[in-house]
């Protein structure tokens, strides 16, 4: 018994120290990418500088994209839909209002009366 747990605390051991050389291994990766992290950030100076736009070339963007606006807007460019006279609405008289009011009604007396007769049985 004491074997067997001295033996699992031995395997045990040795899976920690392969652990823990696969961090070092880790650490020393790590290390070397901030390295040469570091190490570009002290030659800033081989950064190219930003281009600078020369003057007035605001105003000759501006001057195209207004040319290029006016050409999408000739090409683009609809003929106005024909309106349509609208169609004239549907009125019901007054008749036909009443006569479907009067069959509705009926229609619900008869649910109400077939609901009462079958409350009475």
């Amino acid at each position: 018994m004491v074997s067997t747990a001295v033996e699992s605390l031995q395997s045990a051991k040795s899976l920690l120290l392969a652990k823990i050389s696969g961090l070092e291994n880790e650490v020393k990766q790590i290390d070397a990418v901030v390295a040469a992290l570091e190490s570009l950030e002290d030659n800033e100076a081989a950064v190219p500088a930003p281009i600078v736009a020369s003057p007035g070339s605001d105003a000759r963007l501006a001057a195209l994209a207004k040319a290029r606006a006016a050409r999408w807007g000739k090409v683009k460019q609809v003929e106005a839909p024909v309106a349509q006279p609208a169609k004239k609405k549907r009125t019901m008289s007054a008749a036909a209002r009443k006569a479907i009011g009067a069959a509705v009604a009926a229609r619900w007396a008869k649910v109400r009366a077939a609901k009462a007769k079958a409350a009475k049985k």
